[in-house]
């Protein structure tokens, strides 16, 4: 066994989570949305390099604030859903509603200021999802990730859940960043760089 690694996929309603987990798990996208009746926990095998690891991907719905960034002060006590803990997290926004953008932006400052003194830094990768509607975009990608990039200090990705695109690029990225993060004693760091597209699978 390589270890195990545990990610929480967070954004506003209706940007598309547990679509983009689907495809990545399932290789599925359901054409109607059906809002998340609470916070779901999937626990895949992926066969990296050789090594087999244990995720546990978190999906975020129901979990944290309600309809809008204001909703933050409304949230539960982070313990209560493991945000201390997470080793990386996916902040999802859709890229045709600022407001959901606005949403991932008030999420990360709440992992900052939720997480423990001295714990390790986790990755957030922030991701614009609903590629496939490129002409209704509120904002051109580049100014975007150059915002996310520099000025969050995040990674910047954008997908399609609908048609499967750039979704296993999307887990690809977060675990490199993971693992690189990782603490010394944790056993992924010796698979640094090996995310490499033809040996990363689901088992």
């Amino acid at each position: 066994m390589g270890g195990s690694l545990r990610v929480a996929v967070l954004g506003a309603p209706g940007v598309g989570k547990t679509a983009i987990i689907r495809q990545f798990l399932f290789g599925d996208y359901p054409e109607s949305h059906r809002p998340t009746d609470g916070p779901s926990l999937y626990r895949p095998a992926v066969l990296l390099d050789g090594a087999v690891y244990d995720l546990s991907i978190r999906d975020g719905d129901g979990a944290g604030p309600g309809q809008s960034s204001r909703g933050l002060e409304e949230w539960p006590d982070p313990k209560d859903w493991s945000l201390q803990d997470t080793d990386a997290f996916v902040l999802v926004y859709d890229i045709c509603s600022p407001d959901s953008f606005d949403y991932v932006k008030a999420l990360r400052q709440r992992i900052a200021e939720t997480r423990p003194a001295g714990a390790p830094e986790a990755p957030i990768l922030v991701v614009g999802n609903k590629r496939d509607r490129q002409r209704l975009r509120f904002g051109p990608r580049r100014a975007l990730a150059a915002l996310v990039r520099r000025g969050w200090r995040c990674g910047y990705l954008e997908c399609s859940a609908k048609y499967n695109w750039h979704v296993l690029r999307l887990f690809r990225e977060l675990l490199r960043c993971a693992l690189v993060r990782a603490r010394p004693a944790h056993p992924a760091l010796r698979l640094q760089g090996a995310l490499h597209p033809a040996r990363c699978s689901l088992m």
